[in-house]
């Protein structure tokens, strides 16, 4: 007596199936709704932003209250990437079609002005469904992506070639070229950075010469500061064209700004006085 066969691993296939694409449905249920959440509160700390710019007093405070809101806006919008990109790895197929649903709004153009660098895959030698090697190019697929290489130093060398005279055995050589400091070796590329970063992006020395440490450059934070000092004295002529423009005003509107500056042993109150 024979009896049919037992249908039991085609139903624990089929079951075990039905439970990964539950157990997929579920895990981008609940991505959906934290950053669902996460949008709520975002949106919520916008509009709390745009009153404060709106109705809120335009003093230092004020500016302070905007700028808390921005970078909490901006801790929520990458808690909500990384909740999007988790549900992604959990289940592709699942956010494959939510994105195809919920398109995001297009992202800007990347910049035209920048150099293309050109990588060439491998072609493929044979085709991927037959295996046949008569193979003819139709066009191709070209996917950009925006890199940023890490700063490179670098030395440059003058040089200067001396010329003997037959004549009168003169030595005769070019002039040295024009430094912004003098018998200094920082160029005025290097200068311009740590200008930059120390009076726009508003780091500090010791932290410049930190970060200049790892990329393998030991700059000291006195050889920096000297640095800075005989900067202020090259920039000297345009300090004064500035003031003397700025002056040449019939009136200067000017803001009693406070801010705290360390001291010893405390904090005092200083002042910057913009016109």
């Amino acid at each position: 007596m024979t009896t049919p066969a037992d249908p039991l691993p085609t139903d624990l296939a089929a079951a075990h199936a039905m439970i990964i694409a539950q157990r997929e449905q579920l895990t981008l249920a609940k991505s959906e709704v934290t950053v669902g959440r996460l949008e709520i509160e975002r949106l919520k700390l916008m509009l709390a932003k745009a009153r404060r710019e709106q109705f809120g007093q335009s003093s230092e405070r004020g500016k302070l209250l905007v700028e808390q809101l921005e970078l909490a806006i901006e801790d929520l919008e990458e808690t909500q990437a990384e909740q999007e990109t988790k549900a992604e790895l959990a289940a592709p197929e699942a956010a494959k079609q939510q994105r195809v649903q919920n398109p995001r709004p297009p992202r800007r153009p990347l910049p035209d002005n920048l150099p293309i660098e050109r990588i060439v895959e491998p072609a493929p030698c044979v085709c991927g469904k037959c295996g046949s090697e008569r193979l003819h190019k139709l066009g191709e697929g070209v996917s950009k992506t925006l890199e940023c290489e890490p700063r490179r130093w670098k030395i440059i060398e003058h040089v200067r070639e001396k010329f003997s005279c037959r004549d009168c055995e003169a030595i005769t050589e070019a002039p040295a070229p024009s430094h912004p400091i003098p018998r200094g070796f920082a160029g005025p590329s290097l200068l311009a950075m740590v200008l930059v970063n120390k009076f726009l992006l508003h780091q500090p020395l010791n932290r410049q010469s930190k970060t200049y440490a790892r990329e393998g450059i030991e700059i000291d934070v006195s050889t920096l500061a000297d640095r800075i000092g005989a900067c202020v004295v090259a920039l000297d002529p345009i300090i004064e064209a500035i003031r003397i423009h700025v002056m040449s005003a019939e009136r200067i509107h000017a803001d009693d700004t406070t801010v705290p500056v360390l001291a010893k042993l405390k904090t005092v109150t200083g002042r910057i006085w913009t016109g």
